[in-house]
């Protein structure tokens, strides 16, 4: 599954891994993205997205419709 979030499109981040001799080595930091389902009553149907914790949060506040809408407006498929 790839690391993106749907709504908010946050990546991973890239940094070191930094070793108590401090030495380094190359790490990558992903996002907390869950897939969670959704029902969407305008179009009477469940969407599935992938979602970091930050946006699942987000559409707890502004709704799944305007959420949705948001994802579509970005060039992204629900």
């Amino acid at each position: 599954m790839s690391s993106i979030c749907q709504l908010t499109g946050s990546k991973p981040g890239f940094g070191h891994r930094i070793s108590h001799s401090h030495r380094r080595s190359k790490r990558r930091f992903d996002p907390n993205v869950q897939r969670k389902r959704y029902w969407l009553p305008g179009e009477g149907r469940y969407v599935r997205l992938t979602l970091s914790a930050r946006g699942i949060r987000t559409v707890d506040v502004i709704g799944v419709e305007a959420a949705v809408s948001r994802i579509r407006a970005r060039g992204g498929k629900v």
